[in-house]
């Protein structure tokens, strides 16, 4: 059975609900999952994903995102474009960042690859 699109933007959503609640226990990682962001390799496999999504400090910054807006691209790739604010300020202002992320998701449902673009802002508090 082949997963549907609402299944796999489900899949990519749960990745991003990962990214604010740090608990990527419901998020179908492929075991062989790598994640590349802005060209350099931050994902090895499924189960280094989830505990840097658990518990790196680099996932513990992230306050909240905005509502991803979903493209289907293919049979096989979801796109999401939404907006993050960490939770640091200094003068009264946070660092956040556009994101925009591919997420390979075939026919089982797993999340095999994700490609993540990122272009920092700072906002007002």
């Amino acid at each position: 059975m082949s997963a549907s699109d609402e299944e796999r933007i489900a899949a990519a959503q749960a990745y991003i609900d990962a990214l604010v609640s740090h608990d990527a226990a419901k998020v179908p990682f492929a075991p062989g999952c790598t994640r590349i962001e802005v060209g350099l390799k931050t994902g090895f496999s499924g189960n280094h994903l989830r505990r840097s999504l658990n518990r790196g400090l680099q996932y513990r910054v992230i306050q909240a995102t905005t509502m991803p807006e979903f493209t289907v691209v293919d049979a096989n790739t979801i796109h999401a474009k939404f907006d993050l604010v960490t939770k640091p300020s200094l003068l009264g202002r946070k660092v956040g960042a556009h994101i925009d992320e591919t997420f390979s998701i075939p026919a089982d449902g797993l999340i095999h690859h994700i490609r993540a673009g990122i272009r920092p802002f700072v906002t007002v508090s």
